[in-house]
């Protein structure tokens, strides 16, 4: 069927870094022409159909009814003709001058033109007519998966409330410029990407990361364009300009996809060309061999072979991927994953093995508090207070651990007279004149100061765990003691386990774990999330050869990391996926599968979807070669007539735009869902 609609290619994007000059209000400009030029040819096409359909009903019903003589009434068949056929002719010559192709276009005029040849007026206005019906609905269904992109254009107000000069005034966001400020009402969209510098509210990112609860924000918290302020006002200071914004970067992302084709679609489309010129050869040999060979009549001969023209076209068979595809797409965008081309939707469901970077991805990637062993004659508040006011000056990502968790407690903390950093040991610090040492065994060697044999014994358990441990010290109080041990870690996501489990279900074979990391921290970590295999201490390019083997041997290999160190093996796997990238450049660009929200869960999500779009592009597929070659056996029988030709090339059309429409319902099934297939083909 006619796809120069639904399917126009996207207009050229800038990359994310490239000069703006203005870039962001030719891109708003695009937008709105393309918008408007849907709109044209949808509405068209449908006011085309309609005329079709009054001219045939007229021609037809006034004729059967005596009141038309025999010239009018084909007048009014050949203003049917004009209408149905005109938006199709276009095409079919733009293909085939143009890109020396033969199309579906091309295809129904040469069986239209053939039925008025022979005589049969009605039947072939009942084909241009059903074919202009059947491109009207099926651009009217596609177009709900472009529905997703329009509403991300919608996201972003088109001015914001900002002060200049000592007042307050709405300007164009476009014409905002990078570090002024710009102020947000409660309930009202934020205009940019920016930093927090003034008020406190809930702020909802679903249209951004996905996320389905607001996310609390306030001084120094970054917020998106896009996302919907809560009931408290905020001040913003804007960090992009708005055609650099994360909103901006999605929408680029999300058209690009739309444009790219996958494997199957490159297939099919390629073979469209080659099948309708063998079906338009095949038909001539229908129309011409059995008068010449066998003394049939011309008339039905060449009858047949307009019936075998339009049951043979394969316009079910090229709608099926796309129609899957662009709705898959739609669905992911709307739930914070970008897929940054078809291709890479298809691939995620061959994936056999997930491996994923350690820290920021199965961890939280920041530093936790997760024990706290005090002495006898200690409690935990004091032990907790006294570390935390030794830790309160260091900038080291541990010592933000413990005042942290000491913050948390509602613990008063005072400032330390003095302190000193030794590498390697840990910090001795002064605070309200009492010395206190916080750090390894090293440490309180250096200062003569022995460690009771149950806290170092603590301290071996702990550090099986992965956790780095830090003894507490008073070296002046009753010639010396310890107060006792905290243990801190970068603590695994508490889905973690889940999604593994999840995954598993899906049909992976193997999930590896690929760090940096020591090997002692990586194996806890990996215990506790159920990870099947550790590689420890690897450099950026040990992981890249690290996911090159695991290809050579299992297939298709996904790669988790976060975009930044994680980039040559998220380049390399077969489908690179990034974490939690709202705002971040190098995962928009480097990876594969965009996850917005800081949330792994959408991982099996992402797969399943995958799975499911396979499935159904299967599902088309077969369908459609199925009623092809029940319908050519018919035909070439002689027992079709053009009609229900006609009805049941549309009809599968339709069935096949349906099924893949079902693809824009539906999220991902719960981790504690029950098995889904396995089927990754």
């Amino acid at each position: 069927m006619n796809e120069a609609l639904p399917f126009r290619p996207a207009l050229p994007r800038p990359r994310p870094g490239a000069k703006p000059s203005g870039q962001g209000e030719r891109r708003i400009g695009h937008e709105d022409q393309r918008r408007e030029e849907s709109l044209y040819a949808r509405y068209h096409l449908a006011a085309a159909t309609a005329l079709t359909a009054l001219f045939l009903a007229a021609a037809w019903g006034l004729g059967t009814l005596g009141l038309l003589g025999e010239r009018a009434q084909l007048a009014l068949y050949a203003l049917a003709y004009l209408a149905g056929g005109a938006y199709a002719t276009r095409d079919a010559l733009a293909a085939l001058v143009g890109e020396r192709t033969v199309d579906v276009d091309l295809l129904m005029i040469v069986v239209a033109l053939g039925a008025a040849l022979i005589g049969h007026w009605p039947e072939g206005a009942t084909l241009l007519f059903l074919f202009s019906l059947g491109n009207t609905l099926e651009h009217f269904a596609l177009g709900r998966t472009r529905q997703a992109v329009r509403a991300l254009m919608d996201l972003s107000p088109e001015d914001a409330l900002t002060v200049r000069d000592g007042r307050e005034e709405r300007v164009p966001v476009a014409a905002l410029a990078v570090g002024e400020t710009v102020i947000v009402k409660p309930g009202e969209r934020l205009p940019v990407d920016g930093t927090v510098v003034a008020g406190e509210s809930a702020v909802d990112q679903a249209p951004i990361t996905g996320e389905s609860v607001p996310v609390a924000k306030g001084p120094g918290d970054e917020v998106f364009a896009g996302s919907i302020n809560g009931r408290g006002a905020l001040r913003v200071r804007m960090t992009r300009r708005s055609e650099e914004s994360t909103l901006a970067k999605i929408i680029r992302i999300v058209e690009e996809a739309r444009a790219q084709k996958s494997a199957t679609q490159r297939f099919t489309d390629a073979f469209e060309g080659r099948y309708a010129v063998g079906i338009m050869l095949f038909a001539a040999l229908v129309a011409v061999v059995p008068p010449l060979a066998f003394g049939q009549g011309w008339g039905a001969s060449f009858y047949r072979a307009m019936v075998l023209l339009v049951v043979a076209s394969p316009c079910a068979l090229v709608i099926s991927t796309p129609a899957s595809t662009l709705s898959a797409l739609a669905n992911a965008a709307r739930r914070g994953v970008l897929f940054k081309g078809a291709a890479h939707l298809e691939q995620a469901g061959a994936v056999k093995v997930v491996a994923f970077d350690k820290t920021g991805t199965l961890t939280a990637g920041r530093p936790r508090l997760t024990d706290l062993i005090p002495l006898p004659g200690v409690s935990e508040d004091d032990l907790l207070g006294a570390a935390a006011a030794a830790e309160r000056l260091s900038e080291h990502p541990l010592a933000a651990a413990v005042v942290d968790a000491a913050v948390a407690r509602g613990l008063p903390l005072r400032d330390a007279d003095s302190l000193e950093a030794l590498t390697g040991r840990g910090v001795r610090a002064s605070v309200a004149g009492r010395a206190l040492l916080v750090g390894n065994e090293a440490l309180f060697a250096d200062f003569g100061l022995p460690l009771d044999p149950a806290a170092v014994a603590a301290a071996a358990r702990l550090r099986a765990d992965g956790k780095t441990v830090m003894f507490v010290g008073a070296p002046q109080e009753a010639g010396g003691r310890t107060l006792g041990l905290i243990a801190v870690a970068d603590v695994v996501r508490p889905v973690a386990r889940e999604v593994v489990a999840a995954l598993k279900r899906l049909g992976v074979v193997k999930t590896v774990m690929l760090t940096g990391d020591n090997e002692r921290a990586a194996r806890a970590i990996a215990r506790q999330a159920g990870i099947d295999e550790v590689r420890a201490g690897l450099l950026p390019e040990q992981k890249l050869a690290a996911i090159e083997g695991l290809m050579a041997q299992y297939g298709a290999v996904a790669m988790v990391g976060d975009g930044v160190n994680d980039a040559p093996a998220l380049a390399t796997a077969t489908v690179g996926v990034a974490m939690g990238a709202a705002g971040t450049d190098v995962a928009l660009e480097t990876a594969d599968v965009v996850l917005m929200a800081d949330d792994l869960t959408k991982l099996p999500y992402a797969i399943e979807l995958s799975r499911r779009t396979r499935r159904i592009i299967r599902q088309n597929l077969t369908f459609a070669l199925g009623v092809i070659a029940v319908l050519v056996g018919f035909a070439l029988a002689g027992e079709v007539p053009l009609p229900v030709g006609v009805v049941g090339h549309e009809g599968s059309t339709i069935v096949v735009v349906a099924n893949g429409l079902r693809l824009l319902a539906g999220g991902a099934r719960p981790l504690g869902g029950p098995p889904a297939t396995t089927d990754a083909r």
